[in-house]
C-alpha cells in the first residue's frame, strides 16, 4: 500500500493532511505512534509533547529508531511518490531534528548513526534548498549529516573529507556557471588519495557532465543520495555506485 494511499490532499491550500487514524497500521504501539505522527505532519508543539510522554516509558534509542525516524521514512516515501513537496518535507524534517535532539539530551549521548555523509552546495551557489532536501533524506535513512553550509570553496570541501573521512561526499548546484566546482572538488580529492564516492545533483547538473569526471555518481532527485549512501555501506565501490545510477539517468535499477 502507497503512503499516499491514506491521505487527502488539498493541493496548495496549508499543507497536505493526514486522517488522525491513517497511520495505525504503521505502529500498534499507542505511545509510539504519537511522535511518528508528529514528524509526518511537521507538528513541533505536538512532538515535543509525544517525545516526553514517550522517554517516561521508552528507552531513548527506541523513541528515535520506532518513532522519530520510522516517522521520517513514510515522509521520505511520501515525497518519492509526489505526495510532499519541500515545505512539508522541510517540517517534518525539522520536527524529526527536534526530537532526536530530546532524546539525546535524555541518554547523555549522541544518537548512533549508520555513517557519515557530508552535504554541501558547491563554491559560487547560494541556493541551498535542495541541498537541505538531501540533508532531510539522508537523516531519515539514519545517516549522520555533516551540512559544510552552501558557496564552499573546494579547499574547504577536500579538507572535510580528510578530516571526516565520510562514506559519501553530497554536492549540489543550481547554476551551470558554477559546476565547474564540482569537477575540481573531484579531482582535487583524487590528487589527495582519496576515492570517496561523491554523488552530484541539482538542477544545473546532468548525466553526461558527471559522466566527465572520475567519481561522481548522478544523483537525479534528493532522495536518490540516501540510496547511494546505503550501497556505500555494502561496500560497493564508486565506480560500482556509479554504474548502478549514472547509466540509468539517476534513477534506481
Amino acid at each position: 500500500m502507497k503512503s499516499s494511499g491514506v491521505f487527502v490532499r488539498y493541493d496548495l491550500k496549508d499543507s497536505v493532511v493526514s486522517d488522525p487514524l491513517s497511520f495505525r497500521h504503521l505502529t500498534n504501539d499507542p505511545v509510539l505512534y504519537p511522535v511518528m505522527d508528529a514528524v509526518i505532519n511537521g507538528d513541533l508543539q505536538s512532538l515535543e509533547k509525544a517525545v516526553f510522554n514517550a522517554l517516561q516509558t521508552k528507552e531513548p534509542r527506541e523513541v528515535v529508531y520506532r518513532g522519530l525516524l520510522k516517522g521520517m521514512k513514510i515522509v521520505s516515501n511520501l515525497w518519492e511518490e509526489g505526495v510532499y513537496y519541500l515545505p512539508q518535507t522541510l517540517n517534518a524534517s525539522d520536527t524529526m531534528l527536534r526530537g532526536i535532539e530530546m532524546c539525546e539530551k535524555a541518554m547523555g549521548a549522541k544518537v548512533k548513526r549508520r555513517g557519515v555523509v557530508i552535504t554541501h552546495t558547491v563554491e559560487g551557489d547560494i541556493h541551498d534548498l535542495g541541498q537541505k532536501l538531501v540533508n532531510a533524506f539522508l537523516r531519515s535513512s539514519g545517516f549522520q549529516v555533516i551540512d559544510l553550509g552552501k558557496d564552499v570553496p573546494v579547499n574547504e570541501v577536500i579538507a572535510a573529507v580528510k578530516d571526516c573521512k565520510p562514506l559519501l561526499l553530497c554536492g549540489t548546484a543550481l547554476m551551470t556557471m558554477t559546476l565547474n566546482a564540482l569537477e575540481r572538488t573531484a579531482r582535487g580529492l583524487l590528487e589527495e588519495g582519496i576515492k570517496v564516492p561523491f554523488a552530484c545533483g541539482g538542477s544545473g547538473v546532468n548525466v553526461n557532465y558527471v559522466n566527465s569526471f572520475p567519481l561522481g555518481i548522478y544523483g537525479r532527485e534528493a532522495h536518490i543520495p540516501a540510496h547511494i549512501a546505503s550501497d556505500c555501506l555494502s561496500g560497493l565501490n564508486w565506480q560500482q555506485i556509479a554504474e548502478k545510477y549514472n547509466d540509468t539517468h539517476g534513477v534506481l535499477k
